[in-house]
């Protein structure tokens, strides 16, 4: 099931770059927004995130690719001797 939403969510994320104007238009615009550039911007962010947490899933490399964001939360710092690859 994993390898399934993996390629979804790449396909996925794949069409939201294509069609981010439909996207965009379907969200609408927050103020908010506006701090990253506007809605368009922040569904070409959200496509890559997607894209690449896909391509970490699939390969089974997501706490390699979260590594930096966990060191940032106490108590959730691994080691690098304790990821397995």
């Amino acid at each position: 099931m994993r390898y399934v939403l993996s390629i979804i969510g790449m396909v996925g994320a794949f069409f939201m770059m294509k069609y981010r104007e439909r996207v965009g238009d379907l969200i609408g615009e927050a103020e908010w927004m506006n701090k990253v550039g506007g809605v368009y911007n922040l569904i070409i962010i959200l496509s890559f995130l997607i894209f690449f947490w896909s391509v970490a899933e699939l390969t089974n490399t997501t706490r390699f690719l979260f590594a930096p964001v966990m060191m940032l939360f106490p108590g959730q710092q691994t080691s690098s001797a304790s990821m397995d690859f």
